[in-house]
Parts: structure tokens; sequence; C-alpha cells
């Protein structure tokens, strides 16, 4: 197993180069953000004897290790945060990122690599989040002895490690000082392979949200767009979210629709306003002080709003579940409104809580999403029941952050 997870590793990066080779352009930052990262790290004056070093995939687990990584910042203001990234959708959105002194792609997981990295680093702790297993990352961190922690962990029977044949991949758990779960599932699913050292903490990036949600904000545009109106908001959306958006502006529903693309791409957003018969308006075509009460459907072509406008929705659809997964549901769940999103939920725990509770729904046509859009909006009752459960589920859930640090601390 270990040889063929090697050769695996080897085959992806060669196909990652052959991708960049091609004008594949997230391929290419993969390739060249890794590129003279040894000089990187050597040049970097690292402090290695207080480094905490968290790896995580992309922009959502960067929002999971963001509440933890401000806690030590507060706790522990010396400490030195190195923050990784494997992706470059998370990294380029975040490389500025104040709080952590420095930030890079991982390198790939080949044993010199591992090996140059971690004597490089020396790190006094790491911190993975919730499923970014890389395995010789793993069998050196524990053969270093080094303090290893999975946070907002989840698990799947399907996984490797829980597989006849996963005896390697399991052997490569025991680098875990502490498992952090999200759910009781995964707790007695490591509980089966003989991993005690466990415990359910929850979701940090509610931690998170919650703190944007008691931010001040106020943005006149928004404010008199919805004003008076039912507001229905497409957040971090794509083509099929963009479709079903479409499909209700064709109706009689009468409802103000706000579209938060997943990706701002100045040719989409242009098309995407033209797909509008009702008066569609581009945020960045407006100046602050403007009056949109008169507008249908209004774009959000920048970067930065998402997770403040759902205070002004009634409902939000959450793009991703018609692709490879739903996008961060929790950001408008905080605000207590009924959060609507596609068949592929199946790796986030939030989305069976919230479905159990009737403050999430899911749904895979645009007769569906119209008939539960129609449903919420003119049943009070089903609609108030919907928000309270939301409302509950976050103040039940919140406090992981603390949960987490003060168990770090104590061991």
């Amino acid at each position: 197993m270990r040889a063929f997870y090697h050769l695996a590793i080897h085959f992806y990066s060669f196909f990652i180069r052959l991708a960049a080779t091609a004008g594949n352009n997230k391929a290419t930052l993969w390739i060249n953000g890794r590129k003279g990262w040894r000089n990187n790290l050597k040049n970097a004056n690292l402090q290695k004897e207080n480094i905490t070093w968290f790896h995580v995939a992309s922009l959502g687990e960067f929002e999971q290790a963001r509440p933890l990584i401000e806690k030590i910042k507060e706790d522990e203001p010396n400490s030195y945060i190195l923050l990784s990234f494997f992706s470059p959708s998370g990294y380029e959105i975040r490389k500025n990122y104040n709080l952590a002194d420095k930030i890079i792609y991982l390198p790939v997981d080949t044993v010199k690599n591992v090996e140059n990295f971690l004597e490089l680093i020396n790190p006094k702790r790491v911190i993975f989040v919730k499923y970014d297993f890389w395995l010789n990352y793993l069998q050196q961190v524990s053969q270093r002895k080094i303090e290893c922690y999975l946070v907002c962990g989840i698990f799947r029977k399907n996984q490797h490690f829980f597989k006849w044949y996963g005896g390697w991949f399991r052997k490569n758990l025991s680098a875990f000082t502490h498992f952090f779960v999200q759910n009781n599932e995964s707790k007695k699913l490591l509980h089966k392979i003989r991993f005690t050292n466990v415990s359910i903490a929850g979701d940090t990036r509610l931690d998170r949200v919650l703190t944007i949600a008691n931010q001040e904000f106020k943005d006149n545009r928004l404010e008199s767009f919805s004003r008076n109106s039912k507001v229905i908001a497409f957040g971090s959306s794509w083509e099929k979210e963009h479709d079903l958006a479409l499909a209700l502006s064709q109706t009689e529903l009468n409802y103000k629709i706000v579209i938060a693309p997943h990706e701002i791409n100045p040719h989409k957003i242009k098309s995407l306003k033209e797909r509008f018969t009702a008066k569609c308006q581009l945020l960045s075509e407006t100046s602050i002080s403007d009056d949109l009460s008169g507008s249908t459907v209004l774009i959000i072509d920048k970067i930065g709003l998402l997770a403040k406008l759902y205070r002004y929705a009634h409902i939000a659809f959450i793009g991703g579940g018609f692709g490879s997964g739903i996008h961060n549901i929790l950001e408008a769940n905080v605000y207590g409104i009924p959060v609507v999103f596609g068949p592929n939920y199946r790796k986030f725990q939030e989305a069976f809580d919230l479905i159990e509770l009737e403050a999430g729904f899911s749904v895979a046509t645009k007769s569906e999403f119209i008939r539960k859009a129609e449903e919420l909006l003119h049943n009070k009752e089903l609609y108030e029941k919907a928000s309270n459960q939301a409302s509950t589920y976050v103040e039940q859930n919140k406090g992981a952050t603390e949960k987490i640090i003060s168990t770090i601390y104590s061991t």
C-alpha cells in the first residue's frame, strides 16, 4: 500500500504538469506556486522554536482554521503561524492573510520533500483541517513526535481507513495527538479502529460567521434594494444556480433576487446579466448612495460581501450542490434564515443537521426549488419554524474554537 501511495503521488504530480502545459490556469498556479519552496522557507526568517503549522486544502478549510489562528494569536502573541494550502483556489485568495506569518503551498507529499520541509520549519505543533490527509507528512510528524491535531474532522465509512485493506492508512492516523470531529458517526468510526483520543467539537466556522454577523454593517444599495421586499440570495453560485434564479425571475412570485457568483469573471457576469428580462443591476455599476429599489435582480460582482449580504435575505440558496459539493451554508444560517441547496451535500454535516431540523432543504430541479421558495415565503408558520430552528442550531453548536484550543493547551 505504501508503494502504491507513493506511485499515486508521482502520477498525480505528473498529470498536474501535463494540465499546466496544456494551458490549465489552476494547474499552472499549482506548479508555479511550489517552485523554489525550499529557498522560500530558508529565506523566511522562521521562528523555529514556536511555530504552529496549519494545513488546509482550500478556502473552505481556511475558514475553519481562521478562528483557531486568531485565538492562538490572541493567547500567544509571539507564536509563529505557518499556513499551507494545497489548492490555488484557497492560496490565491488568502495569500495575504495578515495573521499568518508565512503562507505557502504545501510541497508535494514525497518522502524527500516531507523530510526537507519538516527540517526547515521544525513545528511545535501541527494542525490539519477536516480531511486533507497526506500520509508521508503524517508518518514523519509521528516519527518526530510532534504534537498533531485534526480539527473539524469528518470521517465516512467508505474511506480507506475503514476498509479491509486499510491497515497502512490506519497506522498513519496514529500521528494525531487528538481528533476533533464534527459528529458522532466520525467518533464511532474512529473508535472501531481503536482510536479513543477523539472529541466531538463541532465546526469552527460557526464561530467565524457569528463574528461576521455581529459586526456592524450597512450598505444603502442593499437596504434600498431589499426594503419592503422578499429577497432570495444566491450565494457562491454557479451556472446551475443561475438557471434557478432565472426561472424564479420569470414567475409571478414577485421576489427580488441577489446573486453573488462563486467566480467573478467579467465576461460571465455580463452574460448572466443579459439573461434577465427583469431589471438587473451590477453592484460594480453603482455608487454607495444609489437607490436600487427599482431593480429586481442585483448581481454582486465584488468579492468580500457575501457573508454580510445574507442579512438582507429571507431565503438563501447556497451554490455548489449541483457540482462537487455545497459551499458555506453557515454564512447564511447564522442570520436565522432557511437555506436551500442542490443534491450534492453528503460531505457536510451541517447540511444533514439543518435538513433534520427543517431549517435546510435540498432540491434537485427548478420546479422543486420554486415550489419550496413559494412554500416558505407564503406559509408564515413554516417559515418561522425554519427560521427559529436555524437560530437554535447556531446557538447550540457555537464554541468549537474554545473547545479545541483549551484541549490543545492542556495536552
